[in-house]
């Protein structure tokens, strides 16, 4: 788990995929899900982008030239991570060093798995998110800084907020899920518990 300091800035290079409407089968196909554990899912992320029919690195796709080998973030186009629940596209994008991915709109189970995982999803109004596409195309290795403390992201001299709510923000901020966190009630939980009468499961279910 990261320090919860570093955790409230994302820095790093961003990388632009502007495409629209990439499902959780693009970003983790379902030949890659034989496995029974989170391990070895890098090689599986955007598989069919990053690789060709024998699995050579396709030259043209942006991950795989120079500065943006190295790229931490992804400027995504509409819709990123729409298609079924997978947790494993996540696991994959985060296994792949992306720590986060900025854009307009996210499928709604994916963005929750990204919470539970880590990977921020700062969303931002299409004409920001052309902005950092186009920042991201030409600064060519130069760094975007999310601050997750104050919802701003910083892109050169670009400076603008993004939407984020705010159970998202503080999970990944504290680096916990929904685990932890019900531990961490657990206390008032057993309270809870202790004032129920027995008879009551009894009338529920009656």
């Amino acid at each position: 788990m990261k320090d919860k300091q570093m955790m409230k800035t994302i820095k790093g290079i961003a990388a632009p995929l502007p495409l629209a409407n990439v499902d959780t089968d693009v970003i983790m196909p379902k030949r890659f899900l034989i496995t029974i554990t989170r391990e070895g899912l890098a090689d599986g992320t955007l598989a069919d982008l990053r690789f060709d029919n024998v699995g050579q690195l396709r030259p043209e796709f942006i991950l795989n030239k120079a500065p943006w080998t190295r790229a931490t973030i992804l400027i995504v186009g509409d819709n990123f991570g729409c298609g079924s629940s997978r947790e494993h596209a996540v696991w994959g994008l985060r296994q792949l060093k992306i720590d986060a991915c900025i854009g307009t709109s996210f499928a709604g189970i994916f963005y929750d798995n990204a919470r539970k995982n880590g990977l921020a999803l700062p969303i931002v109004s299409p004409k920001t998110r052309d902005a950092l596409l186009q920042f991201s195309i030409n600064a060519r290795g130069a760094k975007v800084s999310i601050n997750l403390d104050n919802r701003t992201i910083t892109a050169g001299e670009i400076s603008v907020v993004f939407e984020m709510d705010n159970a998202t923000r503080t999970s990944l901020i504290r680096g916990s899920d929904d685990t932890l966190d019900t531990l961490e009630q657990a206390a008032a939980i057993h309270d809870f518990e202790a004032t129920l009468d027995d008879s009551m499961w009894v009338n529920v279910i009656q």
